[in-house]
């Protein structure tokens, strides 16, 4: 696999325009798609938590992995930010040659 999602939650929408910008602008992602009004429920200290976030959604080369999840723990107001990558299995390739040139 060649290529990734990332799921990326954050607290507000100020917090999720830090992330993207920083990202995109640094090209350890082709994109970004901010989702809004997300409620999450977890375990955090011992308690269920309950709160209003945002999902970034970001496309990128796996090669990008640890410059990117180093990025955004720089960026990210969380102690302990979620950042997942999922392996692109296919996809068109007209659009993962575009993350392809996107990303450095």
């Amino acid at each position: 696999m060649k290529y990734a999602v990332v799921f990326v939650m954050v607290a507000n929408k100020k917090e999720a325009r830090k992330i993207a910008d920083g990202v995109v602008k640094e090209h350890l992602v082709a994109c970004v798609n901010i989702v809004e009004k997300i409620k999450s429920i977890y375990w955090w200290k011992g308690r269920i938590e309950k709160s209003q976030e945002m999902l970034l959604i970001m496309k990128t080369k796996i090669s990008l992995a640890k410059k990117l999840i180093k990025k955004i723990k720089l960026l990210h107001s969380y102690t302990v930010p979620e950042i997942i990558f999922l392996p692109i299995i296919d996809g068109n390739p007209d659009y993962l040659k575009w993350i392809e040139k996107e990303t450095k």
